[in-house]
């Protein structure tokens, strides 16, 4: 039975990676695939206070921005392993865009399957080439949308050759029976600048004469990285736009960061799930797989990710920045189209729990093993 090392943020750091890294790695040790090692990507020391990481699986190493040493003792981790697995988004390792993680796969001797999380359609020149330059070396490439694929043919000099779409993956089981029978809208998600919040709010107010009355459930901790630099600046700001329209009753705002049980409670008691997001570059999204997952329609700004999944009828594009159009589309689903989406979201979720993603992960593995002993 091969033995994975996974480089990614983890738990306690509360980040979509660290999310995705653990889901994955528990699916493979559950299933049977493999054994997993953690070597936990940090922007600084480890605290002590962090207690045991929330983790049954083993954190061999941490690799801390800017420190030689916690390299060495990460790659010595992940060389120890049959095949690494890496998360790459740019923000989470040390250097200019991220870019200390080549020194890192430069020095592997295990086989690299690199994750893309972002693609940009429009780089600098610096992500351009960092990009381009884990790419080239990652043994296998796995992107996560069919757009992420074309975005890397058309902007990137990369081997598709050696890249697999395998879509992100959702909690077994998240799907989801309850029926579109309110005006509950939730969006959930750590909250900052850009998630365009405010937008979801505005847009309440123009649907604020439905009966029942609708609720906006915003579920989520402010990031680390904008609460340690901002403090609850964009929060409020939420709160005050809420007040300023005269929706605060109707606004809830749960400021937790909820596990994965607590968390499905919120998701499958929404009747539309709102993801209003300034971002267009967006080529995967976790909580949109999830809402997709558990069945509830979506309402998305049209970044790449949401044009991809909800064209066939999950739910519903709007352009960016435009809470006429959210209102419009929230009354579309509340008309009574929701339940048709929902049946659509439950067909396009097939095959994508975290035990069928990590069958796909060591099918890749399992490939690149036997072209090495051959």
């Amino acid at each position: 039975m091969p033995t994975y090392g996974f480089l990614s943020t983890f738990p306690p750091t509360r980040c979509g990676l660290a999310t995705f890294t653990q889901s994955l790695a528990t699916a493979f040790v559950g299933s049977g695939l493999g054994g997993a090692t953690i070597v936990r990507v940090m922007d600084g020391p480890v605290d002590d206070s962090e207690g045991r990481f929330g983790s049954r699986l083993p954190i061999a190493a941490h690799l801390v921005a800017g420190d030689s040493s916690s390299m060495s003792a990460s790659i010595r981790a992940l060389n120890a392993c049959d095949v690494a697995i890496v998360q790459h988004e740019y923000g989470i390792f040390g250097g200019t865009d991220g870019d200390e993680v080549i020194a890192v796969l430069e020095q592997l001797t295990a086989p690299a399957i690199v994750v893309l999380h972002t693609v940009l359609e429009r780089p600098t020149p610096n992500q351009k080439r960092v990009l381009e330059r884990v790419c080239e070396l990652a043994t296998s490439v796995v992107v996560m949308s069919d757009r992420a694929r074309t975005t890397l043919e058309a902007t990137y000099a990369v081997d598709l050759r050696r890249v697999q779409m395998i879509p992100h993956g959702v909690p077994d089981p998240m799907f989801s029976t309850a029926e579109i029978d309110g005006h509950r809208i939730v969006t959930w998600g750590l909250i900052g600048p850009g998630k365009g919040i405010e937008w979801g709010i505005r847009a309440l107010a123009l649907v604020s004469d439905l009966d029942p009355l609708p609720e906006y459930v915003i579920v989520g901790r402010t990031h680390p990285k904008v609460l340690a630099h901002e403090g609850e600046a964009y929060r409020d700001s939420l709160k005050e736009i809420a007040r300023e329209l005269g929706v605060e009753a109707m606004v809830t705002f749960v400021d937790e960061y909820l596990d994965a049980a607590a968390l499905a409670e919120y998701v499958t008691s929404a009747d539309v799930v709102l993801l209003p997001y300034d971002n267009r570059d967006q080529v995967t999204s976790g909580v949109l797989v999830e809402a997709v997952a558990a069945a509830r329609p979506v309402v998305a700004t049209a970044f790449p990710h949401a044009v991809e999944l909800l064209t066939g009828g999950a739910g519903l594009v709007v352009d960016h920045g435009n809470p006429q159009a959210i209102a419009a589309a929230l009354r579309t689903v509340f008309s009574g189209q929701g339940r048709l989406m929902s049946e659509v979201a439950t067909r396009v979720s097939l095959g994508t729990s975290w035990t069928e993603i990590a069958a796909r992960y060591d099918a890749v593995a399992a490939t690149i093993l036997a072209s090495r002993a051959a």
